[in-house]
């Protein structure tokens, strides 16, 4: 990447202060760039779900390794849940949605506190495990919530079978007019859903599956404690990345716990941060990390920059320590601060190999949590900053009532936000769909055909704020 005005500006910059200037492009189309990492962690599009409690759970991981992303599990959750959890999405079709099931004599009010788990808005009815009805939320509208779904559902449901390619159940979708259709094997039994939507990203997206074909994901773990063993634990359970996290990434307790980590022998991609500075880079690759998380106060739930004064503008932090690792033959993920998909565009192009996603990624549909209606009618789900005191409740669970209180004084985050799903992306397959979108767009205006490319062709120039403001789309006239 090189400045438009050919010299490295003397100030910090935030993705908002940057623009990208279009280049002569080779690229005809899109879908003619590659958009795999080359980190080591196996994603075929740049895109990581944040460790967050309120961001990666199951549905998060499951969903983002099937469109090729990944997702990293908190390390605030027990051990044996988070090998649960792993064991969970790797035992997930790649190319098949999780459909969510109920009974015939389950009722309408079950159905509608299920559909909000999933993006694809339908609850499938099996008896015996084969699906003998569907469920949406207009069939359960102005009924008892008590009603049993055998009464309100659509019977006999349109089926396809296992294993049928995309394209084709896209067309036997779009000629019978479904939308979607729960898949059966051979004895008829429901292996999962299928949408129209669903089949086509299926065509346009490859999943991210470890040697043996299965969906990957990774799992956190903290500096504290003794983190050779649970790192052990984490690797036995089959993580396929391990993120050593802490909000102070430039410390002893991190060189030492990756030092930890690094006896193992993992095997895996050891990811560790989160810092800002060349020299943070330096130390962390030093002591065993494969990747830099980069970061330190522009997340949506952190309030570390105004409590502290403490952090850097993300775009310079990047750029500088996406330079260092180059040199190291490392990589960096740049952590926080994305708001829109020209944020991630500006992150690769100064030099990420992925982008860690945290709030944005919090208002979706397979977040973590139950979805909540506010007093205006919109749907929302509540974050939380992961040195937040909500955080650190959870986090201290074990500790003693008084070592609890006192931890939960010193807080950088925030405890309770209301992260809204936008009702045209509520999944968070829309906004991967939105992101890539643009990502491949800004690809093609540098002329590059690889992310690699990328880093190397954009010519990126700063703006004022009334540049920025510019580039702001207008839904009403002015």
């Amino acid at each position: 990447m090189r400045f438009l005005s050919g010299t490295v500006p003397g100030h910090e910059l935030t993705y908002s202060d940057v623009f990208m200037v279009p280049s002569r492009s080779a690229v005809g189309s899109r879908l003619d760039v590659d958009l795999a990492t080359s980190d080591g962690s196996g994603a075929t599009i740049p895109i990581v779900a944040a460790n967050m409690t309120a961001v990666s759970g199951r549905r998060m991981a499951e969903t983002a390794a099937r469109r090729g992303g990944l997702a990293i599990l908190p390390q605030d959750i027990p051990v044996e849940v988070v090998a649960d959890v792993i064991a969970w999405v790797k035992s997930r079709d790649p190319v098949v949605e999780t459909a969510l099931t109920l009974a015939p004599a389950d009722t309408a009010g079950e159905a509608l506190s299920l559909l909000p788990k999933r993006a694809h808005g339908a609850v499938v009815v099996v008896r015996g495990g084969r699906p003998v009805g569907v469920v949406t939320e207009a069939d359960c509208q102005g009924v008892d919530r008590f009603t049993q779904l055998s009464q309100v559902m659509s019977a006999d449901p349109f089926t396809l079978p296992a294993g049928i390619p995309p394209e084709q159940a896209f067309a036997l979708l779009h000629d019978g007019r479904h939308r979607l259709a729960p898949v059966t094997d051979a004895s008829g039994r429901c292996l999962g859903i299928m949408t129209r939507t669903g089949a086509l990203r299926a065509t346009l997206y490859s999943p991210a599956v470890d040697a043996a074909g299965r969906l990957r994901v990774g799992a956190a773990l903290g500096v504290n404690g003794d983190v050779a063993a649970k790192a052990k634990l984490l690797l036995d359970a089959g993580a396929d990345l391990l993120v050593v996290d802490t909000a102070h990434g430039h410390q002893e307790k991190m060189i030492s716990a990756l030092r930890a980590v690094r006896g193992l022998d993992p095997g895996v991609p050891v990811v560790a941060g989160n810092v800002v500075t060349a020299a943070g880079v330096a130390d962390l690759v030093a002591a065993g990390a494969d990747i830099v998380k980069v970061g330190v106060g522009p997340g949506a739930m952190c309030t570390t920059r105004m409590l502290t004064g403490v952090g850097r503008p993300q775009f310079s932090a990047v750029l500088e320590c996406a330079a260092q690792a180059r040199r190291l033959g490392a990589f960096v993920w740049a952590d926080g601060g994305v708001r829109h998909p020209r944020d991630v565009a500006l992150a690769l192009a100064a030099g990420a190999s992925n982008v860690m996603i945290g709030s944005w990624f919090a208002g979706t549909f397979e977040s973590p949590g139950d979805a909540f209606r506010s007093p205006d009618g919109r749907l929302y789900k509540e974050s939380f900053g992961m040195a937040s005191a909500r955080a650190v409740r959870l986090r201290a669970a074990s500790d003693s009532a008084f070592e609890r209180a006192r931890k939960e004084l010193f807080e950088e985050g925030i405890s309770s936000a209301r992260m809204y799903l936008d009702p045209d992306r509520p999944g968070v397959e829309d906004l991967i769909d939105m992101i890539v979108a643009g990502l491949r767009s800004a690809c093609s205006y540098a002329g590059a055909r690889d992310l690699a490319e990328f880093a190397e062709r954009a010519v990126v120039g700063v703006q004022s704020a009334s540049g920025f403001g510019e580039g702001m789309p207008v839904a009403t006239s002015w």
